[in-house]
C-alpha cells in the first residue's frame, strides 16, 4: 500500500473514543442549504468543495460528517467551503467539474460510489487536490487521498458489546448494500465480534437488496427489516446505512420505549446520540468512523503543502454510552477497552478478510 499514513489521537485508549474514555461530541451544526451551483468564495483563502453521494448532506451520518469536516477544515485554514448535493448518480462527474471550473483547490467526494468520477477528475486536473472518503486507492495519485477506515474493527467492538448485552441470544444488523465494501466490513466485523464473545449467539445480518442510489435512502425498508428482527427476538440491533439505518434505529426505539432496558440499538459512522435523538430510547452507542476529523486533517495538510497521495487511514471506535452508561456493566466496559487495545496492537484480529 503506497503512502499509507496512520494517525493516532493522543490520550485516547486504543482505536479512539471508546465509550469509557471519551466525552460526548458537540452537537453537529445543521448543514446549510445546498446551492444549485457552487457559490463564489472570497478571493482570499483556500476554497473547498464537497460533493455528496445521493444519501444527502443531512443524512445525520456519513455525508453530514464529511460536510462538518469540510467546514471545520475551512475554518482552520481561513478558507471557505461549499457543497453540492448529488440528486442522481449520473451527475457525479458534472458536480465535481462545477467546483473545478469555479477554481476550488480541494474537492471532497463522499462515498465509494464516487471513486471512478473522482479519479477521472484528478487525472484531468493535477493541480486540484481530491479527498475521497471511503475510496481505497489501489494505485496512488499525488493529488488524491483516499480517506479509509478499518470498519471491521468498529463493527467488532459493537458486536462484542451486543453479545454481552443480549438476553435473548439473538442480535441483528440492518445494513446498507453489500455492494459497498465498508458496509460489508461493518457487518462482518459485527458478526465476528459477537460470535467471538458468545459462539452460541444467533446473529441476523440483512443487507438492503436495492441499488446504490436507493440502499442508503430507504428508512421505510430499514424500519420494516428492524421490525422483522425484533419479531425474531433480536434484542440488540446494529443499524448501518445512512437514512436506511436511521429508519431501523427509530423503529427499534419505539419498541424499546414500550419495554425499557430490554432492547438496544447501535448507530454508525458518527455519534448518533447527537444526530438521531429519536433513537435515544435504545441507542447504547455508535460504531464510529471519525470522518469529521479525518477530512479536517487532510484539508490542513493540503493547506500546508503536505498532502498525502494514496491511502490515509482514519480512526474508528465506539461512542459514549450516554444514558446507558449505568446499564452497561463495568466488566463489559473494560472488555471493550481491552479488546480495542488488542485490535490496535495486533494482538487480536477481527478475522475479516475482504
Amino acid at each position: 500500500m503506497k503512502n499509507l499514513s496512520l494517525r493516532m489521537l493522543s490520550g485516547v485508549a486504543a482505536l479512539a473514543l471508546v465509550a469509557a474514555a471519551c466525552t460526548p461530541a458537540a452537537t453537529p451544526a445543521a448543514p446549510t442549504a445546498a446551492p444549485a451551483e457552487p457559490t463564489a468564495a472570497p478571493a482570499e483563502g483556500i476554497k473547498i468543495g464537497l460533493v455528496t453521494d445521493v444519501g444527502e448532506v443531512d443524512d445525520k451520518s456519513f455525508n453530514q460528517s464529511a460536510w462538518e469536516g469540510a467546514q471545520a477544515g475551512a475554518a482552520a485554514v481561513g478558507g471557505s467551503a461549499q457543497y453540492i448535493e448529488t440528486q442522481d448518480a449520473k451527475d457525479y462527474a458534472q458536480n465535481i467539474d462545477k467546483f473545478v471550473s469555479e477554481g476550488y483547490k480541494v474537492i471532497v467526494t463522499v462515498g465509494f460510489a464516487l471513486s471512478e468520477a473522482t479519479l477521472e477528475a484528478a487525472k484531468a486536473n493535477p493541480d486540484v487536490l481530491f479527498i475521497g472518503v471511503d475510496q481505497f486507492q489501489g494505485e496512488a495519485l499525488p493529488n488524491v487521498a483516499g480517506l479509509v477506515f478499518p470498519e471491521d474493527r468498529a463493527g467488532y467492538l459493537a458486536g462484542t458489546l451486543a453479545a454481552k448485552l443480549s438476553q435473548t441470544g439473538t442480535i441483528a444488523a440492518v445494513l446498507g448494500t453489500d455492494l459497498v465494501p465498508p458496509v460489508v466490513a461493518f457487518g462482518e466485523g459485527y458478526r465476528l465480534g459477537a460470535l467471538a464473545a458468545n459462539p452460541d449467539l444467533n446473529v441476523l445480518v440483512t443487507y438492503h437488496p436495492g441499488p446504490l442510489d436507493k440502499a442508503f435512502t430507504d428508512p421505510e425498508w430499514g424500519a420494516t427489516t428492524a421490525k422483522q428482527a425484533l419479531d425474531q427476538e433480536a434484542d440488540v440491533i446494529f443499524g448501518a446505512g445512512g437514512k436506511t439505518g436511521n429508519g431501523a434505529l427509530i423503529e427499534i426505539a419505539t419498541a424499546a420505549a414500550a419495554d425499557p432496558g430490554k432492547i438496544f440499538c447501535i448507530g454508525v459512522d458518527s455519534d448518533q446520540w447527537e444526530t438521531v435523538p429519536e433513537a435515544h430510547a435504545c441507542l447504547v452507542t455508535s460504531a464510529m468512523k471519525l470522518i469529521t476529523p479525518g477530512v479536517e486533517d487532510l484539508i490542513k495538510l493540503a493547506n500546508e503543502g503536505k498532502f498525502p497521495g494514496g491511502n490515509y487511514v482514519g480512526q474508528v471506535g465506539l461512542a459514549p454510552y450516554h444514558d446507558f452508561d449505568g446499564t452497561v456493566p463495568a466488566d463489559v466496559k473494560q472488555l471493550i477497552v481491552d479488546t480495542a487495545a488488542k485490535l490496535e496492537s495486533g494482538e487480536l484480529t477481527t478475522g475479516y478478510a475482504p
